[in-house]
C-alpha cells in the first residue's frame, strides 16, 4: 500500500508505526514541518512543506485558534495537491488533525481511507475547564465560549476521519458520540525492553558528580516546566521535601517553553516563576541538591529514570505523558496526582500511590514515606513495571494493536464510520 503521515512534528505519536509499515513493505510517506529538506528515515520518505507568512488578517480573538488551525491545513492542502501531481496516490492516510493538517485531505484523496490520531476534545464544563482557579483566564463567563470554539477544528474533521485512534479511555471519551463511535483506544507503547530497572547505571549531574540507585534520587518529569503538569505543586512542595529529607537529590527535568495552558508573564518563563517564589525558603546548601536537567536525549533521560527512587508525576485532567509509563517500565516508585487518566495506569497502593493534585501535605508524606520504605519501593516498582508490559508493552501489545487498526482502515469504504 501507498500511507501517507501527517504531523506537523513528524514522526510524533507515529515514531513506531510508521516505520513498522515501512519495514512491511508498504510505500510510507510523510509531510512535515520538522525538516527543512526531503530525507529518509527508518524507511519513510520524509518531505517538508512550508507556511505562508502570516497574513496579520483581524479576527475575532475567540477564532485565531481557528485561524491558525486553517492556515495549516490550507499549507498541507497545497503540499497534498503537489504529491498528487506527481503521481502519489495514497491508499491510507494516518494523520493528527490537533494542528488542522489534515482539514482538506479528503479533498485531494476522496477514495483514501484517513485515520486520525484524536488526542482531546476540548470540555468547557467541570474540571476541564476550572480545575486550576489559579491559572484560569481572566476573560470572564465568556471563556467557556472561547473553549468550546476551540472545538471547531476537531469538528470541520468528523468528516475526514474513516477511523480514530487515542491513547487513553479518558482522552477518547472526551469526544461526543459521533466521535467515540469510531475511536480504538490504542496507546503509543513503550519499549520495555529498553526501559528496565539497570540497576547498575550512573547519571552524572550538570555541575558534576554522579547519582546512582544507591543515592536517595526523586525525580520530576515536565516536556516544558509548568502549571498542567503541576510543576508549581512541585515546586511549592520542595522547601520541605529538602528539609525532610537532608541527602535526597532532586533531578527535574523540562524545558522553558510553554506545551499546554497559559502562558507566564511577558519575558518570564514558568520554570523562573516558581524559582523565585520558592527559593528564598531553601538554603543554598540545600539548592545545590536541586538539579534543572533541562531537556535530555533519550538515553540520557532513560538513565535519569532507572536511577530514580521515587518519580513524582503531576498532571491536571488531560493527556497521558509517556514519561509516567516509562518510568513505570525502569521500576520506579510512582507517586502520582489522583486525575484522569493517571487512574488508568496508577491504582493506588498496588502499581504506585495516588494523592490529591493541590495536596502537598499528602505528595510530600508519600514521597517521605517511599524513601524510608524499600519494601514498598520495590514492590510498587515491580508491579509498575509488570502492569506496563501486560498493557502497554511496544512490541506485544501495542504496535500490534496499531498494526491490526490500519488493516482496518485499509479494508473500510472511504468515508464510512467503523464499527
Amino acid at each position: 500500500m501507498n500511507i501517507l503521515f501527517i504531523h506537523q512534528n513528524f514522526p510524533g505519536q507515529f515514531k513506531h508505526l510508521a516505520p513498522a509499515l515501512a519495514a512491511g513493505g508498504h510505500r510510507c510517506v510523510a509531510l512535515t514541518l520538522r525538516v527543512e529538506k526531503p530525507i529518509r528515515w527508518n524507511g519513510v520518505q520524509v518531505l517538508p512543506y512550508a507556511l505562508p507568512e502570516s497574513r496579520r488578517q483581524h479576527v475575532h480573538p475567540w477564532l485565531i485558534d481557528l485561524d491558525t488551525k486553517v492556515t495549516r491545513g490550507e499549507a498541507c492542502f497545497y503540499a497534498a495537491l503537489s504529491l498528487r501531481d506527481q503521481g502519489f496516490t495514497p491508499d491510507i492516510i494516518v494523520a493528527h488533525p490537533g494542528w488542522g493538517e489534515s482539514m482538506f485531505l479528503r479533498d485531494v484523496w476522496p477514495e483514501a481511507r484517513i485515520g486520525l490520531y484524536y488526542e482531546l476534545f476540548h470540555r468547557s464544563d467541570g474540571d476541564h475547564m476550572a480545575f486550576d482557579p489559579e491559572f484560569m483566564r481572566e476573560a470572564g463567563p465568556g471563556e467557556a465560549l472561547r473553549i468550546r470554539l476551540k472545538n471547531l477544528n476537531n469538528r470541520l474533521h468528523l468528516p475526514v476521519g474513516d477511523l480514530g485512534i487515542s491513547p487513553t479511555r479518558f482522552q477518547a471519551d472526551t469526544y461526543p458520540p459521533e466521535f467515540r463511535e469510531r475511536i480504538s483506544v490504542i496507546h503509543d507503547g513503550v519499549p520495555t525492553d529498553l526501559l528496565w530497572p539497570d540497576r547498575s547505571v550512573a547519571l552524572h549531574l550538570p555541575e558534576g558528580g554522579r547519582v546512582t540507585r544507591e543515592d536517595e534520587v526523586i525525580t520530576f518529569v515536565n516536556r516544558n516546566l509548568e502549571p498542567y503538569r503541576g510543576y508549581h505543586v512541585f515546586m511549592r512542595a520542595l522547601p520541605r521535601l529538602l528539609r525532610e529529607r537532608p541527602r535526597a537529590q532532586v533531578l527535574i527535568v523540562g524545558g522553558d517553553g510553554v506545551s499546554y495552558g497559559s502562558r507566564p508573564p511577558e519575558g518570564q518563563t514558568w520554570k523562573q516563576v516558581f524559582i523565585d517564589e520558592v527559593r528564598a525558603q531553601i538554603p543554598d546548601a540545600d539548592w545545590a541538591r536541586v538539579h534543572f536537567m533541562g531537556k535530555l536525549p533519550y538515553d540520557r533521560f532513560a538513565t535519569l529514570l532507572a536511577v530514580s527512587r521515587v518519580h513524582v508525576y503531576l498532571t491536571y485532567p488531560f493527556v497521558l505523558s509517556w514519561s509516567l509509563l516509562e518510568a513505570m517500565s525502569v521500576g520506579a516508585a510512582i507517586v502520582a496526582s489522583d486525575t484522569a487518566p493517571v487512574r488508568e495506569v496508577i491504582a493506588d497502593g498496588e502499581t504506585g500511590l495516588l494523592t490529591g493534585f493541590f495536596d502537598q501535605d499528602a505528595l510530600i508524606a508519600s514521597v517521605c514515606g517511599l524513601l524510608d520504605d524499600p519494601e514498598a519501593r520495590e514492590r510498587l516498582g515491580r508491579a509498575a513495571r509488570a502492569h506496563v508490559r501486560q498493557h502497554y508493552d511496544l512490541e506485544t501489545v501495542c504496535l500490534p494493536a496499531q498494526m491490526r487498526w490500519v488493516d482496518r482502515l485499509a479494508a473500510m469504504t472511504p468515508g464510512t464510520v467503523g464499527d
